[in-house]
């Protein structure tokens, strides 16, 4: 495919991909009395540079699931990083409409956004993904083992009320987010409730979900009919309970 990903870079996004090991930023969002979300806005340097990483390196794909008796296609595309998949040479310059085009893949999983992904000692893996691990798992005491990206092509693209599936395996799992590209609405409610919390990360904010939050709370990006420019979110998650307890941060 030789189109355009319409989307502008930030003016001061060409930077080498350096994420903030003093969490400078970061400010807690306590949800209740067990659940919270950490918030660090900034917290990755070169986060345009990242994204065109990604999109030329990213194996980008659209899960399609079964819901009740069809089979429904995701509104977003996905990608995960191992050695054995090859590049498919996308480039910033595709078009909406043409990454629509993409080969599916379906997934007997009902959770959005499906596997956890693969290793960051993959070969596949860019290495600057693999020091964002490593300086979030120094942070947060925790194996943070495997990568998933989704991108989010334009405001028809969303992700709905959810959980994350490791929580069906592990106790209080910590889910990490790091966005890049376009500001979206990221939304928070108590499971089956109203939404009560909103963020709009983008540009290198981090999101850190934990407590029992995949347990209690779902989250969503919801679609917009404004026009946006195309956002990545870099989910990072553990396949193994914490090291030790997680230091304390300033609450909001």
């Amino acid at each position: 495919m030789d189109a355009e990903l319409a989307w502008q870079p930030s003016l001061f996004g060409d930077v080498p991909v350096v994420p903030d090991a003093s969490f400078r930023t970061l400010r807690r969002i306590q949800l209740d009395d067990q659940a919270w979300v950490d918030h660090a806005p900034g917290w990755l340097a070169g986060d345009d540079r990242l994204f065109d990483q990604l999109l030329r390196a990213g194996a980008w794909k659209q899960r399609e699931r079964w819901m009740y008796d069809r089979r429904v296609a995701e509104p977003r595309l996905t990608a995960g990083f191992s050695a054995d998949r090859a590049a498919p040479g996308f480039r910033r310059a595709m078009t909406p409409a043409e990454l629509r085009d993409v080969e599916p893949e379906t997934v007997d999983d009902l959770t959005p956004g499906g596997d956890a992904g693969t290793s960051r000692t993959d070969a596949g893996l860019p290495p600057s993904l693999a020091v964002i691990c490593d300086v979030l798992s120094d942070r947060y005491r925790v194996d943070l083992d495997s990568v998933w990206v989704n991108l989010y092509r334009d405001g028809a693209d969303s992700v709905a009320w959810h959980g994350d599936r490791n929580a069906a395996v592990l106790t209080n799992p910590l889910i990490v987010t790091v966005s890049l590209g376009a500001r979206r609405r990221f939304l928070l409610r108590p499971k089956g409730g109203a939404a009560t919390h909103r963020l709009d990360p983008g540009a290198g904010d981090l999101v850190v979900m934990g407590g029992t939050c995949q347990h209690t709370w779902e989250h969503c990006v919801p679609k917009t009919t404004r026009p946006v420019m195309p956002r990545m979110s870099v989910t990072i998650r553990h396949s193994r309970p914490p090291r030790l307890e997680i230091p304390p941060v300033e609450e909001w």
